[in-house]
């Protein structure tokens, strides 16, 4: 049998990945921080429909990247999307990942109240002013009650990745996010997930570390 021909380095992949998805969507429908943040969705996918899905509230990036730059906490809703964060590159910008839904005082409030752990675990993480950024990619039920929050004005971030995923409650809870001043980058519908939340974080985290470097010379 002769030697399969295919990529094998990391670098050669992506590489050919980013050429492959040049070719089939028009990124001159987006600006090129934009254009990062989507190629970087449909990277992790292989999904063009992202294309269409993503949508950016304006100042959503220069909101994320300022908060970035400054060292901030990102809070996470699922322990999948916080492992697909890129730990060097978080640590490099000073930055660090949080998710509480598996804390067992979580678990107290859910049972105590008949919600999910998932709100439980916002409510808690907006006891903590330095999170400026939510990521949520999971679980609807999550992204209402921070909506809830910042009406009440007990939580006031910088940026809210949500891209909660499901046929309950997901497009709804996104499309009354998208009803907020908060900046926020949203997928329309029922897409999304974790490792879309996941991605986009990188992908701002990515631009981050490029824009500390030219700033420090």
């Amino acid at each position: 049998m002769g030697n399969l021909s295919y990529v094998k380095t990391p670098e050669g992949i992506e590489k050919k990945s980013f050429e492959i998805i040049e070719e089939n969507v028009d990124k001159a429908n987006f600006s090129s921080k934009e254009w990062n943040v989507v190629r970087r969705v449909i990277h992790t996918t292989a999904d063009f429909d992202f294309a269409n899905l993503l949508k950016f509230s304006p100042g959503a990036i220069e909101a994320g990247l300022s908060a970035m730059q400054k060292g901030c906490r990102i809070y996470t809703d699922t322990r999948m999307a916080e492992a697909g964060i890129n730990k060097k590159a978080l640590k490099e910008l000073g930055c660090k990942a949080l998710c509480m839904v598996d804390d067992p005082q979580a678990a107290e409030m859910a049972k105590r109240e008949g919600i999910t752990r998932s709100m439980a675990s916002v409510m808690m993480a907006a006891a903590f002013p330095d999170i400026k950024i939510y990521v949520l990619g999971n679980a609807p039920t999550a992204l209402f009650k921070l909506i809830e929050l910042i009406r009440e004005g007990k939580a006031n971030p910088d940026l809210i990745i949500g891209v909660p995923v499901g046929f309950v409650g997901a497009a709804e809870s996104k499309e009354e996010l998208s009803k907020l001043s908060v900046p926020h980058i949203i997928t329309k519908g029922q897409k999304g997930g974790s490792n879309i939340a996941a991605a986009i974080v990188n992908a701002l985290m990515y631009m981050s570390l490029e824009e500390k470097t030219i700033k420090n010379g």
